[in-house]
């Protein structure tokens, strides 16, 4: 099934031809190869002869989306991206997110992407030149070492890893898990609790971002992170146990730690929202088509009010999913305050995506949960977004706080902007 794409009367020329120039290559280069790019690594019945070939069409893909300028969105051209505005990359989002795995043959891979953005902003020339520049040109893996076992990830404040000046270098210690890319990275990005000037690291001090080395002594990979049964995750658990690095590792100034991961968190959450709704419209399509073909009890599915009642919710939830995201991208493109929207959108569209995806396996039945179709990934992926990025009761919270202190101020809220 293709992903049927038109222009919008109400875009701009400019997010069209890349909504349009998107779903061509996720057609015509993707969607026919999609299990055959990817599903080698866990299919013991490809031959090396099998896995080179698909290494080479990927690689092939790779080739046509950067001649149709759509490299890498993420990043300026200068540094061989795409250059896009954040709206235009949240446009292109849900259409990539349509097909499984795309989004690595557009140049846009956690957590690498996000690091590359943090190195763009904070790093210095030279740690551009020895980390950004690498990492873009698929030299190194990075990964993002934030998260703590023993720490609720809701409250930046609880994080325990410290980092201890000592001359010209930083000391870490600390406990992190799922630290993604964890296995194949060349460098870690870890936030830490750095001294403040009149004391230690603290549960009160700055937080600040260190790039880390793999290799550097003290570093302890411990295990993969088992994920929905899957033992071999690259979800990561470390131990930094009296590491030294230079403290030339550090990005940006000490304190901005906190302010890189709202940098990189706010924009991710919207990104993520956007391909959760590619991923949305791939299992509308895969239900409907199901619907149509599927002959139970004297009819197809379609037939049967049950399932005119799905594909009706369903497509409810998408658009409002789209709409809310959408308002968010734009408020966030023109300078607005996205908070509120940024809380709502993270609680809303993972949900509906759930419930999506849940009446796509229904109506699918064994099919659904089995490895044949996309649909079982993307109910983990759905689940598990209501937990990343902040829990849902998290943002429940702050978008009460926000409501409330605007009523206090004397305004009520403007649903118009």
């Amino acid at each position: 099934m293709r992903m049927n794409v038109q222009p919008v009367p109400t875009l701009s020329e400019r997010v069209n031809e890349i909504r349009t120039l998107t779903a061509q290559i996720v057609n015509k280069e993707i969607l026919p190869n999609e299990n055959f790019l990817w599903t080698w690594r866990t299919d013991a019945r490809f031959t090396e002869s099998d896995i080179e070939h698909a290494r080479q069409l990927r690689e092939d893909i790779k080739r046509k989306v950067k001649e149709a300028g759509l490299w890498a969105p993420h990043l300026p051209q200068e540094y061989g991206g795409a250059g896009l505005s954040f709206l235009e990359h949240a446009y292109m989002n849900e259409v990539l997110a349509y097909a499984v795995g795309a989004a690595a043959l557009f140049g846009v891979v956690a957590p690498n992407s996000g690091n590359q953005t943090i190195l763009l902003k904070y790093g210095t020339e030279e740690q551009k030149k020895k980390w950004l520049v690498p990492l873009i040109e698929g030299k190194m893996e990075s990964g993002f070492s934030m998260t703590e076992p023993d720490q609720p990830g809701s409250d930046p404040r609880s994080l325990k890893t410290t980092a201890r000046r000592d001359g010209d270098e930083w000391v870490i210690n600390g406990h992190k898990w799922f630290t993604s890319n964890g296995k194949r990275a060349d460098f870690f990005i870890v936030m830490c609790r750095t001294d403040d000037p009149d004391g230690p690291a603290d549960r009160n001090g700055k937080m600040t971002q260190i790039i880390v080395p793999k290799e550097t002594p003290g570093v302890n990979v411990i295990r993969g992170v088992p994920v929905w049964g899957n033992r071999d995750s690259d979800h990561c658990e470390i131990i930094y146990d009296n590491v030294r690095v230079p403290v030339t590792n550090q990005l940006g100034q000490t304190g901005t730690g906190h302010q890189a991961a709202q940098d990189r968190l706010g924009a991710g959450r919207v990104y993520h929202c956007m391909n959760s709704i590619g991923q949305m419209w791939r299992a509308f399509d895969l239900m409907v088509q199901r619907s149509m073909t599927r002959e139970v009890h004297g009819g197809t599915l379609e037939t049967k009010q049950f399932i005119q009642g799905f594909i009706a919710d369903s497509y409810i939830d998408i658009q409002a999913a789209r709409l809310m995201t959408i308002h968010t991208a734009e408020k966030m493109e023109g300078g607005g305050d996205p908070r509120t929207d940024i809380s709502a959108i993270k609680i809303f569209v993972p949900a509906a995506y759930t419930r999506v995806v849940d009446r796509a396996i229904q109506v699918w039945g064994a099919a659904g949960v089995s490895g044949d179709l996309p649909l079982a990934g993307m109910y983990e992926g759905a689940r598990t977004l209501r937990i990343a990025d902040g829990p849902d009761e998290v943002h429940k919270i702050l978008i009460a706080k926000n409501v409330l202190k605007r009523y206090h101020g004397g305004q009520s809220w403007d649903f118009g902007n």
